[in-house]
C-alpha cells in the first residue's frame, strides 16, 4: 500500500509542478486533463500526508518514553500523543485502503435514465411518472441539468416509457445503483374498492460516452422521420420532426419527438444511441463490470425486483442491502441520499472484502 501511496504523491507533485508551467497553461487540453487528475489525486494525497504525520507523531512519542526520565508530566504527554497517534494510523490505514480501491471510470459522467412501466398497467405508467418526478427533484438539489429525450405520455398522466439525462459533476456515481425492476404497492386512484395493487417499473441508468467512446460509420445509419403523437396517440404535430435512428450493424433503434425542431430531435437521439452502444460495448465486459459492481443487479438487469414502495406503509425497502426507511414521501420528493448512500458504502464495502479475498 504505501508504494502505491508514494507513487501517487510522487505523480501528484509532478503535476503540480506541470500545471505552473506556461507552456501547460497554453494548451488547454492538456491543461484541463491535468487539473482533473490532479483533482482525483489531491484527497488521496492529503490523507497520505496525515498518515505519515501520525507515524512521525507515533515515533517521536516512542522515543520520548523509551528515554525514560522522572518527569511524570512528561511521560503522561508522551503517552498520550502514543495512543492518539496510534489510533490516527489505524483510522487513516482503513480509509486510504477504500481509497486505493479500483474506481469505476464512468462515474463522474453524466447518465441518461430511461424509466418503463411494467406489470401493472396505467398505474405502472403512473408510477413511472413519480420516478421520474422523483429523480429530477433529486437532480435539482444537487444542481444537475435535466432534459427529456424522449417520451411516451398517457391520458391520465403516466409515461409508458421516458428517457431523459442527467448532467452534472458525478452523476453516474450517484445514480448507477437504480438499474433495475422497482416495485409499488399502492392503492390506484381508479380502485373503488380500495384494493392494494402491486405494479412494476424497470429503471436503466446509461453512463453517457465522450466522443472518443464510441465510433459510427454514418453509412451505418437510416433514418426515419414521423409526426410526434401526443397522450392516447393524438397528434401534436403537423410536420414530420420526430425521428427514428436504427443502427444496421447492432439492430439498435433510438427515437425522439420532444423537440419541435427536427434537428433538435436528431441531435438527441444521436446522443441516445451513442450512449446506447457504449453500454453494448461496456456489457462485453459482463464479468469484470459484475466484480466490480456488486451491489448493481448484475450488469443493469432489469428484470430483478430491486426496490419496493409501499404507500400504504409510508415505507420504501432496497432489498440488495436490506435497508427500510418509513420516509417515503420524502423520499419521492427526491430526499434519497440516505438510501443512495447506504447503496455506494454496501458496495464499497463488498470491493474492499474482495480485494483482502
Amino acid at each position: 500500500m504505501t508504494e502505491k501511496l508514494n507513487e501517487a504523491e510522487k505523480r501528484y507533485e509532478e503535476i503540480s509542478g506541470k500545471l505552473s508551467d506556461p507552456e501547460t497553461v497554453a494548451d488547454q487540453e492538456q491543461y484541463r486533463k491535468l487539473m482533473k487528475e490532479y483533482k482525483s489525486l489531491t484527497p488521496l494525497v492529503e490523507k497520505f500526508r496525515e498518515y505519515k504525520k501520525a507515524r512521525s507523531d507515533l515515533s517521536e512519542a516512542k522515543e520520548m518514553l523509551s528515554a525514560g526520565g522522572s518527569d511524570r508530566e512528561l511521560r503522561e504527554m508522551a503517552q498520550l500523543q502514543y495512543d492518539e497517534s496510534e489510533a490516527l494510523i489505524a483510522k487513516y490505514t482503513e480509509e486510504l485502503k477504500i481509497m486505493l480501491l479500483p474506481k469505476d471510470p464512468d462515474d463522474d459522467r453524466s447518465v441518461i435514465i430511461e424509466i418503463r412501466a411494467g406489470v401493472g398497467g396505467e398505474e405502472a405508467a403512473l408510477f413511472a411518472n413519480s420516478l421520474y418526478r422523483m429523480y429530477t427533484m433529486y437532480a435539482q438539489s444537487k444542481g444537475w441539468k435535466t432534459e427529456v429525450i424522449d417520451s411516451n405520455p398517457t391520458e391520465l398522466g403516466g409515461f409508458k416509457e421516458i428517457s431523459f439525462s442527467v448532467e452534472g459533476e458525478g452523476v453516474y456515481a450517484k445514480l448507477k445503483y437504480e438499474s433495475g425492476a422497482h416495485r409499488v404497492q399502492r392503492v390506484p386512484e381508479t380502485e373503488a374498492q380500495g384494493r392494494i395493487q402491486t405494479s412494476a417499473v424497470t429503471v436503466a441508468v446509461l453512463p453517457e460516452p465522450e466522443a472518443v467512446d464510441v465510433e459510427i460509420n454514418p453509412a451505418d445509419l437510416e433514418y426515419q422521420t414521423y409526426r410526434s403523437s401526443g397522450a392516447g396517440g393524438q397528434h401534436i404535430n403537423k410536420t414530420e420532426s420526430a425521428i427514428r435512428i436504427i443502427h444496421k450493424p447492432t439492430g439498435t433503434i433510438v427515437e425522439c419527438q420532444e423537440e419541435r425542431s427536427q434537428y433538435k430531435n436528431k441531435d438527441k437521439a444521436m446522443k441516445m444511441l451513442y450512449t446506447k452502444l457504449y453500454e453494448a460495448k461496456l456489457n462485453e465486459q459482463t464479468g469484470k463490470r459484475a466484480a466490480e459492481r456488486k451491489i448493481q443487479v448484475g450488469s443493469g438487469d432489469r428484470s430483478e425486483r430491486i426496490r419496493t414502495y409501499n404507500f400504504p406503509q409510508s415505507r420504501v425497502t432496497d432489498h440488495r442491502i436490506g435497508l427500510t426507511l418509513y420516509k417515503l414521501e420524502q423520499f419521492m420528493n427526491g430526499a434519497c441520499d440516505e438510501v443512495f448512500e447506504a447503496l455506494a458504502i454496501a458496495d464499497t464495502a463488498a470491493k474492499l472484502a474482495g480485494s483482502q479475498d
